[in-house]
């Protein structure tokens, strides 16, 4: 039977080099830096450019010596359509890519299912990232006003712990990973959407906008209204579309890639003045297991949970022990194009509390204010890296250099469209 099995696999291979190359569209080149080379690397094209051939009819081959091998893509309509796929170092720092007209080989899907009440991605039959679009209420005899929806719970590791917490008894207006400010400016008044109990403000799901699976990542767009609760009655201050991506785990790795992107707008003709306050904007309360002897931090800039809050960084390192004698957390990566960048933090040192409890937030507006305009689009990135095991700084910078500059794909046509 093994044998049969390799005859079959050399016959495979053997017919998709000699079907690709006969068929060749197009050519890809990548070099990656040294620095680019320690995790898994998302790569694009604008496929418009090289074929208008549809994805039924177009398959993607990574060139391994003499070999072909077939590699997952997926395309998305972005005004023109993009082709994704996901470049695996393994030590390597050039890669070439052939794209031929052949039936696309099947793979796995990552998949994004909505049950009604909250979306989950799953991969491989593991959850990774939880969202809810229905509000949560707080526990039973704790104010409603706590309630909240438009959040991620939990947020798993690869091995299945959760990093996140919501509605924790010393604040209950923390919700895993989420996204309001603070302190506000807007229409003559200062609304905070940040502290659920001052009953200024909220932050809340309005629709779901779309929704996108497929074997390189899953993704959804949301929109959330930051609402003024003043006055007994609610206005819609600032429109937001939260666009979460999960990028599919290769089954060797340890770790995956989560990218959200905020795009804000003015919901009305009023401007929306982020004022200068400690804390605000996407904040991450973190799971209730670390504590002040087994979490640590480590940011860009060299600097650890014993003086991190306050400072800058283009990316940020929390970490600990957790359930499974195990370790895992998340490096935070912060787009260069997003305001204040670098951005400073707002992190609980060992100072701020005692028990050791953590929390992280790039905070933007932690030493300036920040005006947005009336018919303006404003845009927030970031990159979260989730992983078991340990993570440097070489992984992080790494992490972090692929973020800030995608890999540049050398592309040479056949001639074919």
């Amino acid at each position: 039977m093994k044998q049969t099995r390799l005859l079959l696999t050399l016959i495979f291979v053997s017919f998709s080099i000699f079907y690709c190359s006969a068929q060749t569209i197009a050519t890809f080149s990548v070099k990656l830096d040294k620095i680019s080379n320690a995790i898994d690397v998302p790569a694009s094209i604008n496929l418009d450019e090289v074929t208008f051939l549809s994805d039924t009819s177009i398959a993607l081959f990574e060139v391994q010596g003499k070999n072909q091998i077939p590699v997952p893509f997926q395309i998305k309509q972005e005004g023109h359509r993009v082709m994704y796929w996901s470049i695996s170092p393994s030590g390597k720092t050039n890669f070439t890519y052939v794209l031929a007209k052949i039936a696309p080989t099947s793979f796995n899907f990552i998949s994004a299912v909505n049950d009604g009440s909250s979306i989950t991605i799953t991969s491989n039959e593991k959850q990774l990232l939880r969202y809810y679009n229905t509000t949560v209420y707080p526990p039973a005899g704790i104010d409603s006003v706590y309630k909240r929806s438009g959040f991620i719970h939990p947020l798993w590791t690869p091995h299945g712990q959760e990093l996140t917490r919501i509605q924790a008894p010393d604040h209950y207006h923390h919700y895993g990973i989420w996204n309001p400010w603070t302190h506000v400016l807007f229409e003559k008044d200062t609304v905070d959407f940040w502290n659920l109990n001052a009953k200024q403000g909220t932050v809340r799901f309005a629709k779901m906008v779309s929704k996108t699976n497929g074997p390189i990542f899953s993704e959804f767009e949301a929109l959330h209204e930051h609402v003024v609760l003043k006055r007994g009655a609610q206005k819609v201050a600032l429109n937001e579309l939260q666009t979460i991506r999960v990028y599919q785990p290769d089954k060797n790795n340890d770790y995956y890639i989560v990218d959200i992107t905020s795009q804000m707008n003015c919901a009305t003709e009023s401007p929306f003045l982020i004022l200068e306050y400690r804390y605000a904007g996407m904040g991450w309360r973190t799971t209730g297991y670390w504590n002040n002897t087994n979490c640590e931090v480590l940011t860009s800039e060299g600097k650890t949970r014993k003086d991190t809050d306050g400072t800058r960084a283009k990316w940020c390192i929390v970490q600990g022990e957790l359930p499974g004698n195990e370790n895992g957390g998340i490096a935070f990566l912060s787009y260069p194009a997003n305001y204040n960048f670098p951005e400073p933090m707002r992190i609980w040192t060992l100072n701020t509390n005692v028990r050791g409890d953590m929390f992280f937030s790039f905070a933007p507006t932690k030493d300036r204010n920040w005006l947005l305009e009336p018919g303006k689009t404003y845009v927030q990135k970031y990159r979260m890296v989730v992983f078991n095991g340990k993570f440097d700084a070489a992984k992080a910078e790494s992490a972090w250099q692929t973020y800030a500059n995608p890999p540049k794909v050398l592309v040479t046509k056949n001639g074919m469209k």
